[in-house]
C-alpha cells in the first residue's frame, strides 16, 4: 500500500524524487505520511482539498478489502 501512495503523489507533483512516505502504526491503524517539495504542496492538497480528500478515500477503500485501517497525513 504504500508503494501505491508513493506512486500516485508522485505522478501529481512536478519533482517526484522529493516525495517520501513513512509508515507508522498507531492504535491498530496504519498511518502514512506524505511529504513533498514546498512547491508541490498545493498539487497534493488540491482546490478545496479536493485532490488529499480522494487519495484518502482510495486507501482507505484498498485498506479495507485487506481488512487493515489507515489514515493518510499530509507533513509540512
Amino acid at each position: 500500500m504504500k508503494e501505491l501512495l508513493t506512486y500516485i503523489v508522485q505522478s501529481l507533483v512536478e519533482k517526484p524524487e522529493e516525495v517520501s512516505v513513512t509508515e507508522r502504526v498507531h492504535g491498530g491503524e496504519t498511518v502514512y505520511e506524505v511529504r513533498v517539495a514546498d512547491g508541490d504542496m498545493g498539487k497534493v492538497i488540491g482546490r478545496q482539498g479536493r485532490i488529499v480528500k480522494e487519495i484518502r478515500i482510495l486507501m482507505r477503500a484498498v485498506a479495507q478489502r485487506q481488512g487493515k485501517k489507515v489514515s493518510v497525513d499530509i507533513m509540512d
